[in-house]
């Protein structure tokens, strides 16, 4: 038996710059961290010939052509794996339409899983680059790849988009307490609202092809990107807050789907507690509102908002790793 271990993700700045339709044209940027918050894939032989997949449904096939589940099915064929085996898969966080990029970490950690499952080991690179193949080239997912890269190599990054395709990926390198004072001033809270990040995510490339104010809007929140990464280089946390006010100003111009009434009216009321800046993570709609703000207004802030749900996170240093490996009967961990 195999298990994984893969970080869900929290994106600060230059969200929807990863998308083909913006990078194409011009290098996309976004600062982004992992955290404590996992995906966990399981994978072990089956006692027969059939494949066993277990999701929010269960699967039996007698051959991985013939799954439902597109991402198992996809990465199967990519490492050559037909039959004879079995996974399932936990979550920490409600896994469908929360902004935590899951669905990708969901590919980074099964594409891990799999590897090690065969006896092989998946660098980072390799992982990040062949999870983007199985959901962009071979499921037609309508998204970019900053999730896949951030799940493959966890750590706080700033990860470039290239026209050419290729992704450069780089460690913010700055002091432990600039990373204890960003930690302490972000406040994470569950909006109770999942959707589907598609829809949203396809009308916002749409925009982005078509009109050229949507492609300045993606440049300047590539701006934002390069202007926290720098700031967080200099150990300069001050900035931090207006930055995602400004970002998220600014994304909200991208398609009327990223925001509505409701999350407008849950942000102004953040403000007007003491948040600083802010978020919904992911494409927009619903999941996850991200807030920084000074550690002593967190209260005030959670009592102005009692509907959402306070969860709790530290940045997470590591990338996908295999936590488990049982072989012949024996834990070699």
């Amino acid at each position: 038996m195999i298990i994984s271990r893969t970080p869900l993700r929290v994106s600060f700045a230059g969200g929807g710059s990863d998308l083909p339709a913006f990078y194409q044209k011009e290098q996309g940027a976004v600062v982004s961290t992992a955290i404590d918050k996992y995906i966990y894939i399981t994978v072990n032989k089956k006692f027969n010939h059939q494949v066993r997949a277990s999701y929010a449904i269960t699967e039996i096939v007698d051959n991985a052509d013939l799954l439902k589940h597109e991402l198992i099915r996809e990465s199967l064929q990519l490492i050559g794996t037909k039959q004879g085996i079995e996974i399932t898969s936990i979550s920490d966080i409600p896994s469908t339409g929360t902004g935590l990029g899951s669905s990708s970490s969901y590919t980074v950690g099964l594409l891990n899983a799999l590897y090690a499952y065969k006896g092989k080991m998946a660098g980072a690179e390799r992982l990040a680059s062949e999870a983007c193949y199985v959901e962009i080239e071979q499921c037609g997912k309508p998204i970019g790849k900053q999730d896949q890269y951030i799940a493959a190599y966890g750590g706080l990054q700033y990860i470039r988009f290239n026209r050419d395709g290729t992704v450069f990926t780089d460690p913010v390198i700055c002091e432990p307490n600039t990373r204890r004072r960003l930690q302490e001033g972000l406040l994470l809270l569950y909006t109770g609202l999942t959707r589907s990040a598609d829809a949203i995510l396809i009308e916002q490339s749409r925009e982005t092809k078509t009109k050229v104010e949507k492609q300045a809007v993606l440049r300047e929140m590539v701006g934002l990107a390069h202007q926290l990464y720098d700031a967080l280089c200099l150990n300069d946390t001050d900035a931090f807050g207006e930055i995602l006010h400004d970002g998220w100003m600014k994304k909200r111009q991208l398609t009327a789907k990223i925001s509505t009434p409701l999350i407008d009216d849950w942000y102004e009321r953040a403000r007007q507690a003491g948040a600083i800046g802010g978020k919904i993570l992911g494409a927009g709609g619903g999941g996850f509102l991200l807030l920084y703000a000074h550690p002593q207004r967190h209260v005030d802030i959670c009592r102005a908002l009692p509907e959402l749900k306070p969860v709790s996170f530290k940045f997470c240093p590591q990338g996908s790793k295999i936590i488990y490996v049982e072989e012949h009967g024996y834990n070699l961990y």
